[in-house]
């Protein structure tokens, strides 16, 4: 089935009818800009073959030849992506799936939370069809909610592990990060600071006001923060460590990688949260200033995914997008637009300045992922409630 995707999508690329547009405009200059909420869609130069047959009417079904599939969405002519992956990589998929079959893309970037909140109120009748990137936790609450879509894809077929995928299709992962710190190695030597060495280090009052991290509701690496800690020390104690973590916190910026974006720049001095985002400041941004922290007792994982949203209006557009988003044409996009994760498919190529920092991406805790699907709206809460009127205006959610 690899040799018949591979001829499939080589034959598409040599006769594309379609080329991509320029809408995902880069905004890497805001800081914020990984949370603009612009719709943006993937120009359409010239015009792909009749999608007036109707053959949406019947679905293409799970396992079905790929060629019917691809017939099928492009029948369909349309697909809606929210995208919790950086804007740049984001936009690059999104264009590059449109050339390929000629079906016009649409799409936003939202934190995970965002997406989650939003899918919850649409209930079962989504504006989109697809969700692209973002760590699992919140696509594991959507699909305990009933609001994602199984699909068994063939090219899961190349993933490295059921790791990285929901045991029932409901999500597939397409790439790994791990969680830790990243500090502004300039701004500690200036206070006469060591950089911390693991989450203990953290509530150490010395480093009060220098702590950035995400919103626990709006943001997937904060809710893995959550989980982590629950996981690492228990319950209670877990709870207790963000309550003690909080006073040392100066904001909670509403997109995961907000953290990373401002500690080149010394506003944030150390930021928790994954360290391929510290990565792409580095090398992309040139700031020469960031240093890398894993926590020395051990630190938890991303997986990032990608899933159909249950009852959206281009069912084999979803299903293809899928697919192509578990190809090497799809994540080796990644690395080109500054997206430095692991990749956890057999057949890609790893982005080697991944290994450059000295991440290991096998050096991780045992992630218990069905207690995140079943627990994390509820950990979140209780965190909330036990900040009480410390969960202040520090809680970004623009």
């Amino acid at each position: 089935m690899k040799k018949k995707l591979a001829l499939v999508l080589a034959g598409l690329m040599s006769f594309s009818l379609v080329a991509c547009g320029g809408s995902g405009a880069d905004t890497s200059g805001d800081n914020t800009a990984a949370d603009t909420n612009t719709e943006n869609t993937a120009t359409e130069e010239t015009p792909t073959e009749d999608t007036g047959s109707g053959e949406t009417e019947a679905d293409a079904t799970d396992g079905a030849n790929l060629d019917e599939l691809i017939e099928a969405a492009k029948a369909e002519g349309e697909l809606i992506v929210y995208g919790s992956c950086e804007e740049e990589y984001l936009a690059a998929a999104c264009e590059h799936f449109q050339e390929l079959y000629g079906i016009t893309v649409q799409y936003q970037r939202l934190s995970t939370g965002e997406v989650q909140s939003k899918i919850e109120e649409e209930n079962g009748n989504p504006s989109g069809d697809v969700w692209f990137g973002g760590t699992t936790d919140p696509y594991n609450v959507a699909a305990g909610e009933g609001l994602l879509e199984a699909y068994e894809a063939q090219n899961a077929s190349h993933l490295i592990s059921d790791t990285y995928r929901d045991a029932d299709g409901y999500w597939y992962g397409i790439y790994k990060g791990i969680l830790g710190f990243m500090v502004n190695t300039d701004e500690l030597d200036r206070m006469g600071l060591e950089a911390p060495a693991d989450w203990e280090d953290l509530l150490d009052e010395k480093y009060q006001g220098l702590i950035w991290l995400s919103n626990y509701n709006t943001a997937g690496t904060a809710k893995l923060v959550v989980n982590t800690m629950i996981q690492k020390y228990g319950h209670d104690e877990g709870i207790q460590y963000l309550v003690d973590l909080d006073k040392n916190i100066e904001v909670y910026t509403k997109s995961g990688s907000g953290p990373s974006k401002n500690v080149g720049t010394g506003e944030c001095v150390i930021g928790i949260g994954f360290l391929h985002d510290g990565i792409t400041q580095i090398v992309d941004n040139g700031y020469g200033n960031i240093g890398l922290v894993i926590p020395s007792s051990g630190t938890s994982f991303e997986v990032g995914a990608t899933a159909i949203f249950k009852g959206c209006a281009h069912p084999n557009a979803a299903k293809l997008w899928i697919e192509y988003a578990l190809s090497p044409e799809c994540v080796e996009l990644a690395a080109q637009n500054g997206s430095y994760q692991f990749l956890v498919l057999d057949n890609v190529e790893q982005p080697a300045v991944a290994t450059e920092y000295g991440l290991d991406p096998d050096n991780v805790m045992d992630y218990d992922f069905a207690d995140a699907k079943e627990n994390t709206t509820t950990y979140v809460e209780e965190v909330m409630t036990a900040l009480g009127s410390a969960a202040d205006d520090r809680f970004q959610t623009e």
